[in-house]
């Protein structure tokens, strides 16, 4: 037979032993011991690991490359120790909207994702913020480079007002206009509103808008500080009934570090029931879910990336191995199999979360596959290097391309 590709003596996980993989039209076609026949292209792999390509679940993608247009203000408040001035930080860097124009936040999502295509992510959900002082224009970018890179790093565009909804008037109406113009996902962040009767409010227009384009929903949830903060909750609860099962995923809720016991147990039997994930990104803030005992409890989780090099985080390349070694350390994750759990969190569990059909290596599914620069997943964790080779829809990309 000929296929387009094959990839020769590739370690997979948890397996013992080197196999084949070859790859036509954009699935795997094969995995076996020893394949036989022709290829357009033929990788050696020799011996290191394959495995599923790396999944972004959550980046503020129109503020990349920002952090030097503003003071060092809003990561003084985000960062600081109890995270209580968490809200303030929005504001601050709020300010950064004022300058914004969709001819140099398109370059920088170029940018961005040119890095996440040398670094094997191939899919991101990607938050535009939507309202009074982003209007539109950060979307639009995004927007455009989701069609630019089709093919490549897929991008799913969430339609996010960053800034309120009760509190910013005439947002709802422009997060319709945005799903118009294409946004794959809702946003929402509900916590910042001022009240409880405002913080349902705002779940419930998001929620309305995402039955409308039966799309899914992505929230912000309780990030910081504060005991008291009950948004995931409310959002567990609207899912549930609205029958919208496995169509929310919860970003952050920090806040679930300080919650007693029993409250927390009755947030993951919620969390079962509505089938949603919670997205945690401990390295870009002192508080974070309680990733540990969620995983313990059997509930889906997974880490993003959340911000590169703006208002809230100064770092970041969009190269999950990079977020999977930091928290391996924040999350003190250090055994051999809870290392093989961080992992999932950036592949096989993130794309779960953002609904990511039959993502696997297996006969059958989507050819979304890099070859790392690392025999297991402990040194691909350590050294934390580019893969040696990343397909992404069954094509090889080319990776100096992305480079220049």
């Amino acid at each position: 037979m000929a296929y387009d590709l094959i990839i020769r003596n590739a370690q997979l996980r948890r397996k013992k032993g080197t196999v084949d993989i070859a790859v036509e039209k954009g699935v795997i076609a094969q995995i076996a011991k020893k394949i036989t026949g022709r290829a357009g292209k033929t990788i050696d792999a020799k011996g290191n690991l394959v495995t599923e390509s790396f999944v972004n679940t959550h980046l503020h993608l129109c503020k990349v490359y920002t952090t030097q247009m503003l003071d060092s203000k809003a990561l003084e408040a985000y960062h600081g120790g109890d995270m209580g001035a968490a809200m303030t930080a929005i504001e601050q860097a709020a300010r950064v909207k004022a300058n914004y124009n969709e001819k140099w936040i398109i370059q920088n999502v170029r940018n961005a994702l040119k890095r996440a295509a040398v670094y094997g992510n191939t899919h991101i959900r990607a938050f535009a913020d939507v309202d009074s002082k982003a209007k539109l224009i950060g979307l639009k970018a995004l927007l455009k480079a989701r069609d630019e890179f089709k093919g490549i790093v897929d991008v799913q565009v969430v339609a996010f007002p960053q800034d309120g909804v009760v509190r910013e008037p005439g947002t709802a109406d422009l997060i319709k206009e945005a799903m118009d113009l294409g946004a794959d996902v809702v946003g929402g962040i509900p916590w910042i509103e001022f009240t409880d009767a405002d913080e349902w409010s705002h779940i419930n227009q998001m929620m309305e808008i995402a039955k409308t384009y039966d799309a899914d929903i992505s929230m912000l949830v309780d990030d910081a500080g504060d005991a008291g903060l009950r948004t995931l909750e409310m959002l567990t609860v609207r899912t549930l009934e609205e029958g919208r099962i496995g169509r929310s995923l919860a970003h952050h809720a920090r806040a679930m570090a300080l919650y007693p016991m029993p409250y927390f147990m009755k947030l993951v039997a919620l969390l079962k029931q509505a089938k949603m994930g919670v997205v945690s990104d401990p390295h870009t803030g002192p508080l974070h879910a309680r990733v540990k005992e969620l995983l313990a409890e059997g509930s889906l989780v997974c880490l993003g990336q959340d911000d590169i090099a703006d208002a809230y985080y100064p770092f970041g390349q969009n190269h999950m191995l990079e977020v999977g070694f930091l928290n391996v350390h924040l999350l003190w994750m250090t055994t051999f199999p809870e290392m093989e759990q961080i992992y999932d969190m950036i592949t096989v569990n993130a794309a779960r979360c953002i609904n990511l059909k039959n993502f696997a290596i297996k006969k059958g599914a989507p050819a979304h596959l890099v070859v790392l620069d690392a025999p297991s997943v402990y040194e691909a964790l350590w050294y934390h290097k580019a893969p040696l080779h990343v397909v992404s829809h069954g094509k090889l990309i080319d990776k100096d391309a992305m480079r220049v």
